[in-house]
């Protein structure tokens, strides 16, 4: 997919956001709650995402961006009987 046809997307998907906001007000209870609920699940995969990252980058890299070499990788062998 090229970038011109990305952003068009996006912005088809930003007028369709906006539209169902200014709807919002008069809509019926359930169309409200489930609109809350798709919203919130969105919200809560991006922050778990930025969790994720975040975890991950800080496990790799030490705080000044530089990797920290006195963790090594342990094997787990296991016991001859």
């Amino acid at each position: 997919m090229s970038s011109e046809g990305f952003l068009k997307e996006m912005q088809t998907i930003g007028e369709k956001f906006l539209l169902k906001l200014q709807k919002l007000p008069k809509a019926d209870p359930v169309e409200i709650v489930s609109f809350c609920v798709v919203l919130l699940f969105i919200v809560t995969v991006l922050l778990l995402m930025i969790v994720a990252c975040s975890c991950c980058c800080y496990s790799c890299c030490s705080c000044d961006g530089h990797p920290d070499h006195r963790r090594r990788k342990i094997q787990v062998r296991p016991v001859a009987h």
